[in-house]
């Protein structure tokens, strides 16, 4: 199997006459997409589901079962071991990374550093985290059945000696100017996957920086535009396309079918954030009107992000966050509680705290009855 001799970027001899009708749809979907982003006063909150669902696929690319409510289950403390434990805390480290990723971004643009330190956090406490987190590798490695051969691999990335100068040209690359965004951003997505520069974990880095770069390019106003559902659905031809860049050299195959899983993904996020939008307001009304409580809001922010809590939990973070007495949470539980609002799954008992879901959130964020 020969090693694999990366193209010189930008790519040259491109067909644009394919390429440039989705580039333009590719755009409106994004633009549109954006315009609701836009339209949301505090999206970390409100999408912060989405951010949950988005590490949740990402991983199952990989291979990892569980679900959005598993992950946070496990993190009110429902969960303890069992065999998707490990699981859960890769997509939890996910979902870290990414709002990580989120703070350093609003300073500094994308290096070759920064991709270092995403893949410490996403490697933390998991399966592959004896394979040197936050470094490039130093060794060849190679992909095909397990326990094959280098000889009988599918794929054998460029080796370690020349992979520093490839980093330092893809990184060169990412902050430059292309001629399209949407185009950069599959090369550069793309690039990075044939490179393979670490042992574990390529995939999912090269997917968190889809809207890292789309941030980066002002394409986006939060980078917060996720692609695995479209790639985890198409998953055969996600992986047949990127292959067929190394082997064949077909970046127009492999282009055309990113800008297609942005057109659609665009689609299906709008719908999903609107929807997200409209059980805010929506819920916004029920609380005050179960507990006609000044701190509404406040609540409703903290429900949000976090769907499945203990009461003892949200009860802290009222008080850090808003200065709400810790007294006062026991009561707006019990009103929300009785309006059908949030849902019991674990009783309190003695010193334990009870553990409270917002199913509807939950549900939305799962696409399906889950709560």
């Amino acid at each position: 199997m020969q090693i694999y001799a990366p193209n010189a970027l930008p790519l040259v001899n491109l067909d644009y006459r394919l390429l440039l009708p989705l580039v333009g749809q590719a755009n409106a979907a994004l633009a549109r997409y954006d315009g609701l982003l836009q339209g949301i006063p505090n999206p970390a909150v409100m999408l912060s589901p989405l951010t949950t669902q988005e590490a949740v696929l990402s991983s199952k690319i990989e291979g990892t079962q569980a679900t959005v409510d598993e992950v946070l289950e496990q993190e009110a403390g429902l969960l303890k071991g069992g065999e998707k434990f490990q699981d859960i805390q890769e997509i939890s480290n996910y979902r870290k990374a990414l709002f990580s990723a989120r703070e350093y971004l609003k300073d500094y643009p994308i290096r070759l550093g920064f991709v270092r330190e995403l893949h410490r956090l996403l490697m933390n406490s998991v399966r592959g985290q004896d394979k040197t987190p936050g470094e490039f590798r130093l060794e060849q490695n190679w992909i095909g059945k397990h326990g094959c051969t280098i000889e009988e691999a599918s794929f054998v990335p460029p080796n370690p000696m020349q992979l520093p100068d490839h980093l330092q040209a893809w990184e060169r690359y990412l902050n430059s100017d292309d001629v399209d965004f949407l185009l950069q951003t599959a090369v550069v997505h793309a690039q990075f996957e044939l490179l393979h520069p670490i042992k574990d974990g390529n995939g999912r880095i090269g997917r968190i920086l889809i809207p890292l770069f789309l941030y980066q390019k002002r394409a986006l106003s939060q980078p917060m535009f996720y692609l695995s559902e479209y790639l985890e659905s198409h998953r055969e031809e996600y992986y047949q396309r990127l292959k067929a860049v190394s082997a064949e050299g077909d970046w127009n195959g492999w282009i055309a079918f990113f800008l297609q899983a942005i057109v659609t993904q665009a689609a299906q996020n709008s719908v999903r954030v609107t929807a997200i939008q409209a059980l805010y307001e929506e819920m916004k009304l029920a609380i005050q009107a179960a507990t006609h409580s000044q701190y509404t809001v406040h609540v409703l922010d903290a429900i949000f992000s976090k769907p499945v809590f203990r009461s003892s939990d949200l009860a802290q973070q009222l008080l850090q966050e808003f200065g709400i007495h810790e007294k006062t949470t026991p009561g707006l539980l019990r009103q929300m509680k009785d309006a059908g609002i949030l849902r019991e799954l674990q009783p309190g008992s003695g010193r334990r705290p009870a553990t409270l879901c917002f199913p509807r959130l939950v549900n939305l964020a799962e696409g399906r009855e889950v709560l």
